[in-house]
């Protein structure tokens, strides 16, 4: 597809959703503002963040709020970030233990004004949690740290137990989706990660762009080709009125056979339905 149409779709019944399903939502906002963190559940505009919160599950993004790269699916704010918190680890684990959090998420803006693309960070806050709660299980959803395998490295030998990078869409979409990103270098990243680690790996792409059938199951070909072992596959809803327009909205049965498909075609776990995102029930996949 070479071009997006601009027209505004009416959202249909089946994407209503409550967004407190947490009891304690309001205190764990403000323990997160307290203590000066990000999580993407709420810079992404999550729709499933307080059925995960209550569940102990919750998705920190570390090295700030402000991305070095403007995806044109995304809602968190582009531009020139600031250096990172040296502090931020140790606040991460501090915040996860206080919340009670039994999952762990980490994710983070694409940091390429770094030299090694934040993966120092990375590691140290992957440590700084186990030390901290060491029964509290990781899944780091990261960059593509510009394909750079030394970089990569350092989060494999912090050894969180499933690393996360998303496709986000198909092959045919990637250049208008995610601009800077590249397909085939998002696979690599996915492969090293694989052929390196027992660490379980992970992918998720996002529906409604666009894409065809044969590519959406392309897509889930290229993914096992590297191993990846894991997918997540939900609706793309459009954040803001900079951000590209929904161009379908697909049915949940749709959903319904894209997961099974997966299954077939060798994925370990497969979350697919319209408000599925990166880290939900990610404590399911561990």
């Amino acid at each position: 597809m070479s071009k997006f149409h601009d027209k505004y779709l009416r959202k249909p019944p089946w994407l209503r959703t409550q967004l407190t399903k947490a009891a304690d939502y309001g205190n764990i906002s403000r323990k997160l503002r307290s203590a000066n963190l990000h999580t993407i559940c709420e810079s992404g505009a999550c729709p499933n963040k307080g059925e995960c919160w209550a569940q102990g599950t919750a998705t920190f993004m570390i090295l700030g709020d402000i991305c070095t790269r403007s995806c044109r699916f995304c809602n968190v704010k582009t531009g020139k970030p600031f250096a990172p918190d040296p502090n931020e680890p140790e606040e991460v684990a501090r915040t996860a233990a206080s919340m009670g959090v039994k999952h762990c998420v980490i994710t983070s803006v694409d940091r390429d004004d770094l030299p090694d693309g934040g993966a120092s960070h990375w590691a140290a806050t992957i440590r700084a949690i186990k030390k901290t709660t060491p029964a509290t299980t990781i899944e780091a959803l990261i960059p593509d740290f510009k394909g750079k395998k030394e970089d990569i490295q350092q989060v494999v030998e912090a050894a969180p137990e499933v690393i996360s990078h998303n496709l986000e869409t198909v092959r045919e979409l990637t250049r208008p989706v995610r601009v800077y990103a590249n397909y085939d270098r998002s696979l690599s990243v996915l492969e090293y990660i694989a052929a390196n680690s027992d660490i379980r790996t992970k992918s998720g792409i996002m529906l409604g762009l666009g894409e065809t059938d044969e590519e959406i199951l392309q897509t889930m070909d290229d993914l096992r080709a590297v191993n990846c072992q894991i997918i997540t596959i939900g609706q793309y809803l459009q954040p803001s009125r900079n951000s590209l327009p929904v161009q379908e909205y697909i049915h949940p049965d749709e959903f319904e056979r894209y997961g099974k498909i997966a299954l077939e075609k060798g994925f370990l776990h497969a979350e697919s339905a319209p408000l599925v995102r990166s880290s939900y029930h990610a404590e399911k996949h561990v």
